[in-house]
């Protein structure tokens, strides 16, 4: 049973190394395309944050749960069409390797939809 973690670090490290190498990956491809975003825990999940939610993603014990929301799932169906995908999610399995070019050109459209906000 997982605890609310308080940080991402401590949200990572409850999960089993293979999973961690995933959930770090992701974090890891998040913090690059959207370096300015705040990273925090939020819905008990990590969270990036940029003038409202910029993503979230969670651990699950067979995928790696995305959240860049509505706008984006329906921006991307095409390039997403491979994985199993609902109104603000896509999910992305833990035996193959994370998309992770997909995944940036997410964050940075989702970077830009909210930087655009601001405006």
């Amino acid at each position: 049973m997982r605890t609310k973690a308080e940080n991402v670090d401590g949200y990572i490290a409850e999960f089993p190394p293979d999973v961690q190498e995933k959930l770090t990956e992701i974090r890891a491809t998040i913090q690059i395309s959207a370096p300015t975003a705040e990273e925090t825990i939020s819905y008990a999940i990590p969270t990036y944050k940029l003038n409202g939610n910029l993503v979230h993603f969670a651990g699950y014990a067979n995928h790696i749960g995305f959240y860049p929301g509505a706008g984006a799932i329906k921006e991307f169906a095409d390039d997403l069409a491979a994985y199993k995908t609902s109104k603000g999610t896509v999910q992305f399995p833990l035996g193959e390797k994370l998309p992770v070019k997909l995944i940036t050109t997410i964050v940075k459209f989702r970077n830009k939809q909210n930087l655009e906000k601001k405006k």
